[in-house]
Formats: structure tokens, C-alpha cells, sequence
């Protein structure tokens, strides 16, 4: 019968142990896009930048492409530029869509850190963002020439990534 005053105790632990195991080994918080395999949803953007024409979905076909989710004032965003301008330099048609962005900041973010965009549109309310299944930025989405998102990257794009989007370019001809 003396255990069972130390059942409490006991049960106390186990939840502990439990609790610290989530905190210690997270699950991911990646949130993934329920689009990877199907085609993009219909959206006509504005031209982020005056030097770049405006974004569609209709601007989207006749091969693959990236669209980079953005924005000026991401950290991330800058971080992960020289590597938007590899996949350029490899032949990358790159598309940007900024999210909740000023144009002269953008323009200010371009000429800092390179411009390997072919069209930038501008989501001032992240209503393109949440329609991809896109939960920050930066994000970035493989289209195959049909419009069908192929591959979505979450987070920046870093020097390991670049065999795994150029693979899944190759594979979205």
C-alpha cells in the first residue's frame, strides 16, 4: 500500500518527461502547402517595381520557373540573395511576389543585394501568400509550364538547397 502514495509523484514525472521531451525534440512547425502537385491558383498581381512587369498566373507557362516569395524587410530575404542570383546565373527563370512591401524599399532591397527577378508582383494584403499554402517568408515555389507547383521550399534558400531546385527545375520540363 506504500506505493501507492508515491503513484502521484510518479505521474507528476512522467508528465514532466513528457513536456520536456516536446521541448527538447520539437515537431516541425513547417507549415506545407496543400498545392504541391496541383496548379496554382488563379491571380493577377501589380508590378512590384516599376522596372519589372506585374505577376499572373497567365505570365506562368511555357516552362519552369521559381517564384520567391519576398520582402525588403525580411532578414532572411537578404541572406538567401546571392543565392536567388546561382539559380539566375544557372538559366532559373526567377518571379518574385513581395509581400506587404513599399515599391521605393524594394527597389532599394534589389539594388543592394542583386535583382534575379523576371517579374516582381506586389501582395500588399498576402492574399497570393496564404492562396499558395505560403506561411512566411521567405518561401519559394518550383512551376512546372503548366502552372503546376512541383516543389516548395520554406525558409531561405541556401547553398546546400541549389542541386535539390535545380533537380526539381530539370524534373518540371
Amino acid at each position: 500500500m506504500r506505493w501507492l502514495l508515491w503513484l502521484p509523484l510518479a505521474l507528476f514525472a512522467l508528465i514532466i518527461a513528457v513536456v520536456m521531451s516536446g521541448l527538447i525534440h520539437p515537431a516541425s512547425t513547417d507549415i506545407r502547402s496543400q498545392l504541391v502537385g496541383k496548379p496554382l491558383p488563379e491571380f493577377a498581381l501589380p508590378a512590384g517595381v516599376p522596372s519589372h512587369p506585374p505577376l499572373a498566373k497567365a505570365d506562368l507557362r511555357g516552362g519552369p520557373r521559381l517564384i520567391n516569395i519576398f520582402a525588403s524587410w525580411c532578414l532572411p530575404c537578404a541572406v538567401e540573395a546571392p543565392q536567388l542570383m546561382v539559380l539566375k546565373r544557372a538559366g532559373v527563370v526567377i518571379d518574385g511576389i513581395a509581400i506587404r512591401d513599399r515599391p521605393e524599399d524594394l527597389a532599394a532591397f534589389l539594388a543592394r543585394y542583386g535583382d534575379p527577378y523576371s517579374r516582381i508582383g506586389s501582395d500588399a494584403n498576402s492574399r497570393v501568400q496564404l492562396a499558395l499554402g505560403s506561411s512566411g517568408v521567405p518561401e519559394s515555389f518550383v512551376v512546372d509550364g503548366r502552372g503546376v507547383i512541383r516543389l516548395q521550399h520554406i525558409g531561405d534558400i541556401r547553398e546546400e538547397n541549389i542541386p535539390t531546385i535545380l533537380a526539381a527545375i530539370e524534373a518540371a520540363k
